[in-house]
């Protein structure tokens, strides 16, 4: 079944923890589409930022029945998925320049991060959205190996999507420290999958190319969710860790 999703909300205009609200279903495309007359108020975009995590995670997550079941409503849900995002992505792009005018420094760099972020979550999905037509359009059958594979790498996407939702939402630093571990996790099976695939036997097999296309996809979905992580970093500490010395961003 499509993975169920809790959407957060924010209760006040300042920053802070966020509460959760009633549990949506992927496909309640009604109830999670971003209103075209919305105000575009900072409670509206905060929350709204933080409902691209959420929907995100939820394509990482339907990856795993597409691959082992071939279901046809794990690929409608990511492809609603996928809509979402991109409209999440408009809406905020759209509001907020005029948002930003408005606020302090402070608050003025937390919807900067939400711009920022938006952009690498609409990026995974339309990366998940390319694993799933490649998925779909296949006429034969994967091996199991391969399968078990991707799904691990998807299962440590969205585990990684779903630490970097809560780092944001508690603003916990420890939260951006394990994502960044956790891309060398992807990386690995990817490059596994790679070896396995670039010998000169396997690739005679018609199988290995769309094989290397989906790990591809998926750990370049790792990359911008480590993005995702060092954003939230430079949130909380103030100071960016993507042009840190490399001694430094690894502690």
């Amino acid at each position: 079944m499509p993975r169920k999703t809790s959407l957060s909300r924010t209760t006040t205009d300042e920053p802070g923890p966020v509460v959760a609200a009633e549990p949506m279903t992927v496909q309640n495309q009604e109830a999670r589409r971003v209103p075209k007359k919305a105000t575009g108020s900072l409670d509206d975009l905060a929350r709204t930022g933080l409902k691209a995590f959420l929907i995100a995670r939820d394509a990482a997550f339907n990856v795993r029945d597409l691959l082992t079941h071939s279901s046809r409503m794990a690929f409608l849900a990511i492809k609603d998925c996928e809509k979402e995002l991109d409209i999440i992505e408009r809406y905020i792009d759209d509001r907020l320049p005029a948002a930003i005018t408005r606020v302090n420094e402070t608050r003025a760099r937390q919807l900067l991060t939400s711009l920022k972020c938006t952009t690498d979550l609409e990026r995974i999905g339309d990366l998940i959205m390319s694993v799933a037509l490649r998925v779909q359009s296949r006429t034969a059958k994967m091996a199991a190996s391969d399968v078990r594979q991707l799904v691990e790498m998807s299962a440590i996407l969205r585990e990684m999507l779903d630490l970097v939702y809560r780092g944001f939402v508690d603003l916990d630093l420890e939260c951006a420290r394990k994502v960044l571990q956790m891309d060398k996790d992807i990386d690995r099976v990817c490059h596994a999958l790679f070896q396995k695939h670039l010998t000169e036997h396997a690739s005679d097999n018609p199988s290995s190319f769309d094989v290397i296309l989906m790990a591809q996809a998926l750990e370049r979905a790792g990359d911008h969710t480590t993005n995702l992580a060092e954003d939230l970093y430079s949130l909380i500490e103030g100071r960016s860790l993507r042009h840190a010395p490399k001694k430094r961003a690894e502690a």
